[in-house]
């Protein structure tokens, strides 16, 4: 079961989408192209893919891939750091759920 809330990463894009709910991801990628390597990451850093996208619902298929803190703040250092706002060194938390919710 996905845990709320969650992060969209597209493959070869730093950037993440910040999603609060399962409604909110919807709306967010109803009209998005997905490709094989995208991921929803949620609040216990599991990771999922597309498994179906038919008549407006989207169904995620977990990928078998859990990540770590570690891998989950790198994620977000690259998303902060294509902003240019924050100092990277700074970027540091103490559990995934943060370190999503950080992305809001």
């Amino acid at each position: 079961m996905i845990e709320w809330p969650c992060v969209f990463h597209l493959e070869g894009d730093d950037e993440l989408i910040y999603l609060a709910s399962e409604s909110e991801f919807m709306n967010e990628t109803a009209s998005l192209i997905w490709g094989e390597s995208d991921r929803v990451i949620d609040s216990t850093g599991q990771s999922y893919g597309l498994l179906s996208a038919e008549a407006g619902q989207i169904e995620l298929n977990p990928l078998g891939h859990r990540l770590t803190l570690s891998e989950v703040t790198a994620l977000v250092q690259a998303h902060e750091f294509a902003k240019a706002e924050v100092c990277l060194t700074k970027i540091q938390f103490p559990s995934i759920s943060e370190a999503i919710s950080s992305v809001s």
